[in-house]
């Protein structure tokens, strides 16, 4: 089961992951880039958090910081 949840967090935060790129160069208009980002951080850095892989949450940590500003510049 644990290893289940582990993957699954791992996919999800990918498709996310992909997702925002697709959007960022493809659909930029749409402003939903960020949101996509913050969602795939959040489950990588579940995911990171799990497995106890300390630089993998720095790097999930800093995403979500820019996927939180991002997402302020463009509602706001």
């Amino acid at each position: 089961m644990l290893m289940r949840t582990n993957d699954l967090l791992q996919w999800t935060g990918t498709a996310c992951i992909l997702t925002m790129y697709v959007l960022m160069n493809f659909f930029r208009e749409l402003g939903l880039d960020p949101v996509f980002g913050l969602f795939g951080g959040l489950c990588y850095a579940t995911w990171a958090y799990r497995v106890a892989n300390k630089p993998q949450m720095v790097i999930n940590v800093v995403a979500i910081a820019v996927c939180m500003i991002g997402l302020y510049k463009a509602i706001g």
